[in-house]
């Protein structure tokens, strides 16, 4: 049987780790490319990466390059090229150069991988993702955003956390766009079956919604020079072997919605089925009266920042 190839554009803290958790979990064979400038630094990395394998008992190709002609034929693309946040930046001050780094990298995916899926994390993601759909000309299905799968994790954590209890029992869910207008889905929310409602009060619910909000900041501030990739690159491998094992996973992901929930043609964050064929279905849920009023300022914002992104292309 012949091994997916997964190629990972940007060879950054990111994208190294991504290739790292999808070759420890032998999802396929990796391509790690980064730019020109960075000259021999993607082929160290996935050099690197090849020689834990013996030790971690992994088998998989890595290869590191600056030429995309070395990605040709993927069957998944992650695309984690673009600027890191500073120290106080919003993921919307890298809008402008990141939208054009996606825009110059989707363009090159779309001529060497013309039947791949695309996974976009570049920040800010909603606007990234929307502009990949929009250069590539991809069906919708074949491109979508890791977020809610990282701040869904970061809500469990933090849940775990404050009620001292395995983060394999919490259950949860945030939909919207990433970042500060994310919507937490209380109904969907629960600790080995039991709501959440019924383990914390309101108020402290809503202390550990805001710090989700801000997780990744929250990470930017400690390290200071960099941002968070432990986490962001587990998300996306999630998402990479759901897609090259036919996994079926209900996952929390950019995706686009036209009709779903309103949205009207546009990449926010939604539960949807991910599979061979990227997003299967997204998933509709019944909203609460709060939850839905929380979710269309979120789609709004989105919207906002994509015609922002527009606006200066």
């Amino acid at each position: 049987m012949r091994r997916s190839k997964i190629s990972i554009i940007g060879a950054g803290n990111v994208g190294a780790t991504t290739a790292h958790w999808c070759g420890a979990s032998e999802l396929g064979d990796i391509v790690l490319l980064d730019i020109p400038q960075t000259e021999d630094m993607p082929k160290g990395k996935a050099l690197d990466l090849m020689q834990s394998s013996p030790i971690m008992g992994f088998d998989a190709n890595i290869l590191g390059t600056n030429d995309y002609a070395d990605t040709a034929g993927s069957d998944v693309v992650v695309i984690t090229a673009g600027l890191p946040r500073k120290p106080g930046m919003s993921r919307d001050d890298l809008l402008a150069t990141n939208a054009k780094i996606v825009a110059s990298v989707t363009e090159q995916v779309k001529t060497t991988s013309p039947e791949s899926i695309l996974i976009v994390v570049s920040n800010p993601l909603d606007a990234m993702v929307q502009q990949a759909f929009q250069i590539s000309g991809f069906p919708h299905h074949r491109v979508l955003g890791q977020a809610g799968v990282l701040d869904t994790a970061r809500y469990r954590t933090f849940l775990a956390m404050e009620l001292g209890v395995s983060v394999e029992d919490v259950s949860a869910l945030l939909m919207g766009g990433h970042g500060d207008t994310m919507v937490p889905m209380p109904s969907c929310t629960s600790v080995g079956g039991i709501p959440v409602s019924q383990l914390l009060d309101p108020d402290r619910l809503e202390s550990i919604v805001e710090r989700t909000r801000k997780g990744g900041a929250e990470i930017v501030g400690l390290l200071k020079t960099g941002s968070a990739y432990y986490a962001p690159a587990a998300a996306t491998a999630q998402m990479v072997e759901a897609i090259v094992r036919d996994k079926k996973r209900l996952l929390p992901c950019a995706a686009y919605c036209e009709s779903e929930y309103g949205v009207g043609g546009y990449y926010v964050g939604v539960p949807a089925i991910l599979g061979s064929g990227g997003v299967e279905r997204v998933i509709e849920l019944q909203l609460s009266e709060q939850e839905r009023s929380d979710f269309q300022k979120s789609v709004e914002a989105v919207k906002n920042l994509v015609q922002t992104m527009n606006d200066l292309m």
